[in-house]
């Protein structure tokens, strides 16, 4: 019986992919050290996957990408100043984050990992939103060039 799993992808298209995901990774960490601030959170290596491995989808594009992670780290931020930092507020940050995004047509799934991170760690809202919208947008910029470069990928399918 054959296999319903989506086919390979090429073999040209997975190293792209791959190359702008590790270049895009890295430029958070660059990026992070030279401003001596941490970039590269754990789930903008999600949406580095979302947007070099599946640039076309709308989980994938920039409106999704920025929109849905500033979204979610506001809502994480609403439920900490509400219900505090237990694992509880954290579980129902993550939980109203899609709620959110869906309502702002912004639906980015990594996202609502960062409105549980904001609740867990709790950190500065004046620091960790701009150091977000920067990693973010470095993201989007990189699955941009690796568009261009690219005969088989025009990323983004839509901006906003």
């Amino acid at each position: 019986m054959a296999s319903k799993a989506p086919p390979r992808p090429s073999t040209g298209i997975v190293v792209a992919a791959t190359a702008a995901s590790v270049v895009g990774l890295v430029l958070l960490v660059a990026v992070g050290s030279a401003i001596d601030r941490v970039l590269l959170i754990p789930p903008l290596a999600a949406s580095a996957a979302l947007i070099y491995g599946a640039p076309a989808l709308p989980l994938s594009q920039p409106r999704s990408v920025i929109g849905g992670q500033l979204l979610s780290a506001l809502t994480g931020f609403v439920v900490l100043w509400i219900a505090g930092d237990s694992v509880w507020a954290s579980a129902v940050a993550g939980g109203l984050a899609l709620g959110v995004m869906q309502i702002a047509r912004t639906p980015h799934s990594p996202a609502a990992a960062t409105a549980v991170i904001v609740v867990a760690t709790e950190p500065d809202a004046l620091v960790f939103l701009p150091l977000l919208l920067l990693a973010t947008v470095i993201l989007v910029l990189v699955g941009v060039a690796a568009g261009r470069a690219s005969a088989k990928s025009s990323y983004p399918a839509y901006w906003w």
